[in-house]
């Protein structure tokens, strides 16, 4: 698994070079609409294509769960689960927070993850029984103890707003309560900056296996905890997730609870 997870990193890093060179010349008029304020580009579908491509190579007998369908292959044990641009909105508006994410599940269980924030080269990964990394160093989530002293993260809902409500709610009640809140539109960056103890916190609602199914694992390897809203662990498919260090993640999620009932 160890080795598995050392050539997926060398595969994001290849990908990751694909991107970077095609954000040079890249021309919003590439960006095709999926939804409401749900945007892809050719860079996507060729960056999964690519991670496609190189993973069927690493686990031939692996299916993938992949933003852009590029492939509808269902594995019987081992799955991935691949967003090839995650940030597409940074993307596109050159804003650097954008990031690769892959996590390889095998049966209901996540067994490895990688993150790779491009505009930095900052590659974040895991695997089963392993601690949590960041580019070959050992990283672990912050020792933060009180919700007064944290920096949190989130993300903003652009399509989705049956619940702003609760979520403009919550969302002042955290401005009043941590040291502040930040929204970098990446979602597996977010995450992963929770694995390595830059923010202290993060939750979001409306999101996808693929948005999530890596930072979640790699958290977890850090020494974080990670649930849904409820505090249960249906926070892959689940559509919702609370994340953070286990010395304030009570609190967390409890101010969490609060708002969404």
């Amino acid at each position: 698994m160890q080795k598995l997870c050392q050539d997926v990193c060398q595969l994001t890093k290849q990908v990751g070079l694909f991107i970077k060179s095609e954000r040079l010349k890249f021309s919003t008029e590439s960006v095709e609409i999926k939804g409401k304020n749900d945007f892809v580009s050719y860079v996507d579908k060729t960056s999964e294509l690519k991670l496609v491509e190189g993973l069927a190579l690493l686990l031939p007998e692996a299916g993938f769960i992949a933003e852009e369908g590029t492939s509808s292959k269902k594995g019987d044990i081992y799955n991935w689960i691949i967003d090839p641009l995650d940030g597409t909105t940074n993307f596109i508006h050159g804003i650097p927070c954008f990031a690769i994410s892959i996590a390889l599940m095998r049966n209901d269980k996540l067994v490895l993850g990688v993150i790779y924030e491009i505009n930095l080269d900052e590659c974040f990964y895991a695997w089963e029984g392993s601690k949590a990394y960041l580019n070959e160093k050992e990283i672990s989530v912050s020792k933060t103890k009180t919700l007064a002293n944290s920096l949190i993260a989130t993300g903003f809902p652009y399509y989705n707003y049956e619940r702003q409500d609760e979520y403009m709610e919550l969302f002042k009640h955290f401005m009043k309560n941590t040291r502040g809140l930040r929204r970098l539109g990446s979602a597996a960056t977010d995450l992963a900056y929770v694995a390595c103890g830059r923010f202290d916190g993060f939750y979001e609602y409306s999101l996808h296996a693929w948005d999530v199914a890596a930072g979640a694992f790699i958290v977890q390897q850090a020494g974080g905890t990670v649930s849904d809203f409820k505090g249960n662990d249906d926070y892959i498919f689940g559509e919702e997730i609370v994340a953070g260090n286990k010395a304030c993640f009570d609190e967390f999620l409890g101010s969490v609870k609060t708002y969404f009932k």
